[in-house]
């Protein structure tokens, strides 16, 4: 009989599997990885060593570790999340990002349909996944796979942003009371700016998207 942990591995790598056929029928590279060390591995053999690349704002990367690898292994980066950055070193950083060779980030919510469904503030983070990088990396965890577009947004607006605004220290209703409340959330508090939903690869993107079967990110 089949313990608890090997049930959930099994669920987990058939729900990933099922998605990652999905993406590749929508164009995509995609593959599947068991865990974070995998994603790691996976991802340094992706990147080319002294490639730029760019780092979109993803606790799910900070949790793999890529970010310190590259750059102990030298490879330039775009990070926008250094601390002490101004506003304007940061908004140029994010220029940065749009001209690297390489653009890694994860996304809010995958579909069981083979989407991409994200919801950001300033829009630097979607601008890179679709032009201008040579290469785009997503990695996503098993638990950001919903059933549709309008499960992801729903992910995005109840799960993801009240824990990055709690994070942020923004005072959104969503970063008060852990609910979202569109109808009253205005900037400068707001971080649902700019929805993207990515159908099918990008025509003129190289964009490779990792699944992995453990829980990662918001």
């Amino acid at each position: 009989m089949s313990s608890l942990l090997e049930a959930r591995k099994w669920s987990a790598e058939k729900r990933c599997r099922l998605v990652v056929d999905r993406l590749q029928k929508n164009g995509f590279e995609a593959v599947y990885v068991a865990s974070k060390g995998d994603a790691l591995r996976a991802l340094l053999e992706m990147i080319p060593a002294g490639a730029t690349v760019g780092v979109g704002g993803s606790v799910t990367l900070r949790e793999i570790g890529v970010v310190d690898e590259l750059t102990k292994r030298g490879n330039p980066t775009a990070n926008h999340w250094q601390p002490k950055l101004s506003q304007e070193e940061r908004n140029e950083v994010r220029r940065r990002q749009l001209t690297s060779d390489v653009f890694i980030s994860s996304s809010n919510a995958v579909t069981m349909d083979g989407k991409l469904v994200n919801i950001d503030g300033a829009g630097n983070r979607v601008a890179s996944m679709i032009f201008g990088p040579r290469k785009v990396i997503v990695v996503a965890g098993v638990n950001k796979i919903v059933k549709d577009v309008d499960e992801g947004i729903a992910r995005v607006r109840n799960m993801a942003s009240p824990m990055n605004a709690k994070r942020l220290g923004f005072k959104s209703p969503c970063g008060v009371t852990g609910e979202c409340d569109e109808e009253h959330c205005e900037p400068p508090e707001r971080l649902c700016h700019v929805i993207t939903i990515i159908e099918r690869r990008p025509s003129d993107t190289d964009f490779t998207v990792v699944l992995v079967g453990e829980e990662l990110g918001y």
